[in-house]
C-alpha cells in the first residue's frame, strides 16, 4: 500500500512563500510521474505540475514562474516551492504518484493566503 503525506501548507499573506512537501512511502523511482494539484472550494481539481522518475518537469502555464516541483530521492520526497503567493491560491493541495497503471493520492494539505 503506497501512502503519500502531504505537508508545509498553511496560512500566509498575499506575497509570501511555502514549500510544500509530499513524503512517498517507497522509491520515488518505482512511479513514472509525480504531481501537484490543487481544489479550491466549488471548484474542479487541477494540475500545477509535474515531475518525472528522470527528473523531467512540466507545469501549467499559469503556474510558471512562481510554483517550482523538485524532488530529493534519497529522501523520497517531492517538493512544491510557491512564491509570490496570491488569495486565489487558496485551496487544498494534493500530492499525486503514478505508477502505471495505477495513481496514488495523499489527503492533501491546507493553502490560505490572505489579503
Amino acid at each position: 500500500q503506497v501512502q503519500l503525506v502531504e505537508s508545509g501548507g498553511g496560512l500566509v499573506q498575499a506575497g509570501g512563500s511555502l514549500r510544500l512537501s509530499c513524503a512517498a512511502s517507497r522509491s520515488l523511482f518505482s512511479f513514472n510521474v509525480i504531481g501537484w494539484y490543487r481544489q479550491a472550494p466549488g471548484k474542479q481539481r487541477e494540475p500545477i505540475a509535474t515531475i518525472t522518475s528522470g527528473g523531467r518537469t512540466t507545469y501549467i502555464d499559469s503556474m510558471k514562474g512562481r510554483f517550482t516541483i523538485s524532488r530529493d530521492n534519497a529522501n523520497n520526497t517531492v517538493y512544491l516551492q510557491m512564491n509570490s503567493l496570491k488569495p486565489e491560491d487558496t485551496a487544498r493541495y494534493y500530492c499525486n504518484a503514478r505508477a502505471n497503471p495505477t495513481s496514488y493520492w495523499g489527503e492533501g494539505t491546507q493553502v490560505t493566503v490572505s489579503s
